[in-house]
């Protein structure tokens, strides 16, 4: 290099860049933003720039802030800050892009501001800020075909106002939070203790927080809209999904100018519309509108009727907790029941219609989108602690149910009708034309239900006689098929789909039995589980499974279309699943590339769901007794599929355990308590999920010993590496870094609280599905219940209770007597 070229070269690093014109919409790499200059979105709507809030003096130094504001309307309304926390003191400052492609504010080559942002990305090849025409700061790749492609916005890190197209609420994956804070002080924009935002629970409810107390609550989501009223000027949505869930807004009229901004001074929540003819903004609606607003302002089962002296009421059916509070104007104790009501006792209890309120705190609830109001009203019914129940979604008729449990808090007249709220109390309380309508309701049924018996019983006595006449063969294939109560295949049907039971045609070996693929005449391909003529408990198995699966209908559990029967031959018809089974996947090393993490947090959610149905939502208890890797079914979108109920037990009732002489199940999975003493409840598929959730984390079977110099199996080595706190180290290797780290930490950490040693210290599933899907703090596990080789418990061996395993990795283990 010359001495010339050398000066040029030095000379361009001393010249500062070419300051920007102060109506551009764009920064690159190569540019900043200095004090003096400001960026205008394309359509003029929105300016951002350095600004000094009104009559902001502190110790005579000016705090400046970057903000963002409206550029054509008079006053600076200010709607985003950056630096609440860290103010400049000086003139010096500028807006610019790092080499790690951040946008930074610099101070005296002082760094009081990043754009650091809850996903890790690289850092781009051409880095661009736009401030959109939404009023949105977006940093993002020039070189990026898509151009909405954010490697950070302003709009999800809000201060205190709402702007149409934002979004409160929850990035499950990266755990981001978007909620408004309001400023401390009209000319103050540090972060005061006035916040709003989304809580996740099983209906995401919109809350207002004053510091850490609760504050206003929305009332959940029905369907249309929050509580309150609906208005033409806007279109409201909510948004769940496994990815995401927020709420978000937009005016019908593209033009119309709107915000929403919280105010600290006066604790509210305020929506303005800019008149344009009147060069004003015009408040358009204020949360809280009144007292009853306030947060359980009447207590439990209290009701909130704000132009009534006293403001507080008990709700037909119930009265005050305390009188003399409640005559001193002292609502907080509430009300309770006039009546108690006995569950489970004939015409003892039942459902109360209240019309006009607004939906009590949903803390405390369970939702099923599915359900109609008669099945929500029974599944209510079914459970003691239920205290309530209505509608989820108020449009058409009403669909999907909401149960809840323990009091009712939060209760006010609404300002718009929506649901009706169905309240359990005494039969008495409910009122005669009330029972009236029970007793209609319940009369008709009974004499339809007595018709239809004697109608069964006539052609059930026809025919048998019928039966009787054919040969002792097919009379006990009819008897089978009325048993299965599952749509009856011929034999010779399933002979032909499968080739005659070929061997191309088998996908591998269930338990009791081969399944093979199958083509039906139509075209449908199905999977056949013929079972094994010498297996013993054969039939009894086969019977439980296909009366099991004729009750049960959910989207992870695998489908049985029907069966066949014929002499000694016996065959399940199932739906055929092109990927077969999650173990071909997860341990074959050439195939668990393809489940990435997000495949594998699916996998774990489905089948966490299905197991939520099985243990309380279908209208039997079921306890699988055998969940597995090989009994998890992929469809063709790898969505997991629980299979193979031959071993499952029904319970009704409260009844949620039982014990066993046979322990039947399989080696790695079972819990201690079933593998040694034969007791088996929920909290024993608990502990086999647990164990299958760590193996998909990572990609190692539980069975058998795989860390040799320690002694452990899977389960073993997995609380080894959280004792010495390095529990990532347990993930695929497979996975690379292509997973969320807080992600799969939280999985590591359920799957170790479910595999624990007692049943008591293991959660039911609906606490598992909230654990996966939520940022609730987890209690820290204990050591768990882990077998190695001759079965121990927590490390400690017992030899004279060793399991031996099939070839189809069935187990049968006959408890003695003690």
């Amino acid at each position: 290099m010359t001495i010339f070229t050398f000066l040029l070269v030095f000379a361009k690093l001393l010249i500062p860049f070419p300051p920007l014109s102060s109506a551009t919409d764009t920064i690159s790499g190569l540019e900043s933003l200095p004090e003096g200059r400001t960026l205008v979105s394309k359509d003029g709507t929105f300016e951002m720039g350095f600004f000094t809030p009104n009559n902001n003096n502190n110790n005579n130094h000016t705090n400046r802030y970057l903000g963002i504001w409206y550029h054509n309307i008079p006053g600076r309304t200010v709607v985003w800050v950056a630096n609440r926390e860290n103010p400049i003191k000086d003139n010096s400052s500028n807006l610019s892009i790092n080499s790690e492609g951040k946008l930074v504010i610099l101070s005296n080559n002082t760094i009081v501001w990043s754009s650091n942002s809850t996903e890790k990305t690289n850092a781009p090849l051409s880095p661009i800020v736009q401030l959109l025409d939404t009023g949105n700061l977006v940093l993002r790749d020039e070189k990026d075909s898509n151009p909405q492609n954010y490697l950070w916005q302003s709009f999800d890190y809000p201060s205190d106002t709402f702007l149409p197209g934002m979004k409160i609420g929850w990035n499950r994956k990266t755990g981001l939070n978007r909620r408004l804070t309001a400023w401390k002080n009209w000319d103050d924009p540090s972060p005061g203790d006035f916040t709003w935002g989304m809580v996740l629970g099983n209906t995401p409810e919109l809350v207002m927080w004053k510091g850490s107390a609760e504050y206003y609550r929305s009332g959940p989501w029905n369907g249309v809209r929050f509580e309150g009223k609906t208005t033409p000027l806007f279109n409201l949505g909510l948004v769940s999904t496994l990815d995401e869930v927020f709420y978000t807004y937009n005016p019908v009229n593209k033009s119309l100018i709107t915000r929403v901004v919280l105010n600290q001074s006066t604790y509210s929540r305020q929506r303005y519309n800019w008149v344009e003819e009147n060069q004003t903004w015009i408040r358009y609606s204020l949360v809280p509108r009144d007292n009853c607003d306030n947060y359980n302002l009447c207590g439990a089962y209290g009701n909130c009727i704000v132009n009534e002296s006293p403001r507080c009421q008990c709700l037909k059916g119930f009265k005050p907790k305390s009188v003399q509070n409640y005559e001193a104007l002292d609502w907080s104790q509430g009300c309770v029941h006039s009546e108690l009501w006995s569950c489970g006792v004939k015409n003892k209890d039942g459902f109360g219609k209240f019309s006009g309120l607004k939906m009590p705190d949903t803390t405390k609830s369970w939702v099923d989108g599915n359900l109609t109001l008669e099945d929500c009203r029974i599944k209510c019914l079914q459970n003691c602690s239920c205290t309530a129940y209505a509608n989820l979604d108020i449009r058409g008729n009403g669909n999907g149910c909401i149960n809840w449990f323990g009091a009712l808090i939060d209760l006010r007249v609404a300002l718009v009708p929506g649901q009706d709220l169905y309240i359990r109390m005494a039969t008495s309380e409910i009122g005669e034309k009330g029972g009236h309508k029970k007793m209609v309701a319940v009369v008709i049924p009974v004499i339809l239900v007595v018709f239809v018996i004697v109608f069964i019983f006539t052609f059930i006595y026809w025919r048998k006689r019928k039966l009787r006449e054919k040969s002792s063969e097919e009379k006990k294939d009819k008897e089978h098929e009325e048993d299965l109560d599952l749509p009856f295949f011929d034999f010779a049907t399933i002979v032909r789909a499968t080739d005659d039971f070929s061997s191309d045609k088998k996908l591998g070996q269930g338990g009791f039995g081969p399944v093979y693929r199958g083509t039906l005449a139509d075209g449908q391909e199905i999977a056949a589980k013929r079972l094994s003529n010498n297996t013993g408990q054969g039939m009894k198995e086969f019977k439980n499974e296909v009366i099991l699966c004729a009750k049960l209908q959910h989207r992870n559990l695998v489908k049985v279309l029907g069966c066949s029967t014929q002499g000694e031959e016996k065959v399940l018809v199932y739906e055929y699943m092109p990927n077969k089974s999650l173990d071909s996947f997860l341990f074959d090393s050439s195939q668990s590339e393809l489940l990435d993490w997000s495949k594998r947090f699916n996998i774990i959610f489905g089948i966490a769901r299905g197991l939520l149905y099985l243990h309380q939502d279908s209208r039997l208890r079921i306890i699988h007794r055998d969940l597995k890797a090989s009994n998890i079914l992929l469809d063709g979108e790898l969505n997991p599929k629980i299979s193979d109920f031959g071993l499952a037990r029904m319970f009704s009732g409260n009844q949620t355990e039982g014990n066993t002489k046979m322990v039947t199940g399989t080696y790695g999975y079972m819990a201690p308590e079933y593998a040694f003493d034969g007791l088996f409840s929920v909290k024993s598929d608990v502990f086999s999920f647990g164990v299958l959730l760590l193996e998909i984390v990572s990609g190692k079977k539980n069975r058998g010993v795989f860390f040799v110099n320690h002694g452990f199996n899977l389960l073993g080595h997995a609380w080894r590496l959280w004792k010495e706190d390095t529990p990532m180290k347990l993930v695929d290797a497979s996975l690379g870094d292509t997973f969320t780290e807080s992600e799969v930490l939280r999985c590591i950490h359920v799957g170790l609280l479910c595999a624990q040693l007692h049943p008591e210290d293991r959660p039911y599933m609906a606490s598992v599905i909230v654990m996966l899907s939520s940022e609730v703090s987890l209690p820290q596990p204990k050591e768990p219940g882990f077998l190695i080789e001759r079965i121990s418990v927590a490390g400690e061996s017992s030899p004279s209770n060793q399991i031996n395993s099939s070839t189809n990795q069935l187990t049968v283990t006959l408890l003695e007597a003690r």
